[in-house]
């Protein structure tokens, strides 16, 4: 019987915690399967995408910064699960019979890791997102109409306006509030959770991706990047004694459903989970 190759594909990839912990997945459940690595650069997506079938891939994940394109490609060229049409991003790829399924497994991992890690519970209450690509759209569009408000800014206009057209199809528009870089200060006050969905703390020597005396007392703060034990941005918010945890829980609990989809078992989340804090203690 033929090995199953998995992985995923993401614009640097090199840092990434999945093969730990679906390796070891794998292993737990005595599954002959493998999980690689797949840089891929943008203008080589839909050529790498296009050859999955024939490449022997059974499944990918998809990060940074490929996900809202592997979406529009799947679209047109294969199938998407009514949560990846929804969110309008895609991390998670399954395939069968020759065809790609786009799924997005990020805001049901997000959800579960704030309730569950950041016991944080986001309905009726305002919410500020940073960035406006893939993750940042599967966070705001899985929360929906759940929160008081959501405001959202990023340094790229365009994208943010092309994401409050995406959720004002789905929701109610005037939840979502695009914020510009100017008037982060004023909106971020009243709100009770701040949700880092940029790259920024995920390379060493990156500071933080706002202003630290935005940051106020009773303030929650999710940070998405998880390769690293804490980033400036936790570090920053524990040093003021708020509550605070980076992207690892996300990953997990992304990657338990991700197991799912393309196995058909029930995923072994604790060996997941310390797979993970494994590698990222080795990272270190």
């Amino acid at each position: 019987m033929t090995r199953l190759k998995y992985g995923i594909i993401g614009h640097p990839v090199a840092h990434s915690l999945s093969p730990a912990m679906q390796g070891a997945a794998f292993r737990a459940l005595g599954l002959d399967a493998e999980y690689g690595l797949y840089d891929v650069k943008p203008a080589d997506l839909e050529t790498f995408l296009a050859g999955v079938p024939s490449g022997g891939i059974s499944g990918l994940n998809v990060t940074i910064p490929h996900k809202i394109k592997a979406c529009e490609f799947i679209a047109s060229k294969g199938e998407l699960d009514n949560n990846a049409k929804r969110l309008g991003a895609v991390n998670t790829i399954s395939v069968s019979g020759g065809r790609l399924k786009g799924h997005n497994t990020d805001g049901a991992g997000f959800y579960r890791s704030l309730v569950e890690d950041l016991k944080f519970e986001p309905e009726g209450k305002s919410v500020f997102v940073l960035g406006a690509g893939g993750a940042a759209r599967a966070i705001i569009m899985y929360l929906g109409n759940g929160p008081k408000e959501i405001y959202a800014s990023d340094i790229d206009g365009a994208k943010l306006e092309e994401l409050k057209a995406h959720y004002g199809r789905y929701y109610d528009a005037q939840k979502l509030k695009a914020v510009e870089p100017g008037d982060v200060a004023g909106a971020l006050k009243e709100c009770s959770l701040l949700v880092n969905a940029t790259p920024i703390g995920m390379k060493a020597g990156d500071g933080l991706p706002l202003d630290k005396q935005l940051l106020h007392a009773g303030l929650y703060v999710y940070d998405i990047v998880y390769n690293t034990p804490a980033t400036p941005l936790v570090r920053e918010a524990a040093r003021m004694k708020l509550h605070a945890v980076t992207g690892l829980g996300m990953l997990l609990y992304q990657g338990v459903i991700a197991f799912e989809i393309w196995t058909g078992k029930k995923a072994p989340v604790d060996v997941m989970r310390k797979a993970l804090r494994e590698a990222l203690r080795c990272e270190a």
